[in-house]
């Protein structure tokens, strides 16, 4: 027995633009995933995964867009966070003893304006 092995095949390595052009030209049907895997040297496994990727990269490049909180950090620092967390317990304070100090007056007598009082 030998120690020889077989030669290994070449890694052929595709640029995106490439494989984007191997995914297109079976998706307008301008060639057959097996014709298209043959002339690449490539198994059509790895056709179907570019065929993934590209879906699934063409369905994100289509969402609406949203401020991504990650890449472009939070709106305000840490320290104006609490500062507006603070200020929102003070008012929210404010406003119970003003609610609680207006249910303690007597309800106003409803009184006829003196203009009309004058008038009858």
């Amino acid at each position: 027995m030998t120690n020889e092995s077989k030669p290994k095949k070449e890694l052929k390595l595709y640029n995106a633009h490439q494989r984007a052009q191997a995914v297109l030209t079976v998706w307008t049907e301008r060639r057959r995933p097996a014709e298209v895997c043959r002339q690449l040297g490539i198994n059509s496994t790895l056709l179907a995964q570019w065929q993934e990727r590209a879906m699934a990269g063409m369905l994100a490049a289509l969402q609406p867009h949203r401020r991504n909180e990650q890449q472009l950090g939070p709106a305000l620092t840490a320290k104006l966070e609490r500062l507006l967390a603070r200020q929102a317990l003070v008012a929210e304070g404010k406003l119970a003893k003003l609610e609680k100090r207006l249910a303690k007056l007597p309800p106003e007598p409803t009184s006829v304006p003196a203009v009309m009082a004058k008038e009858k």
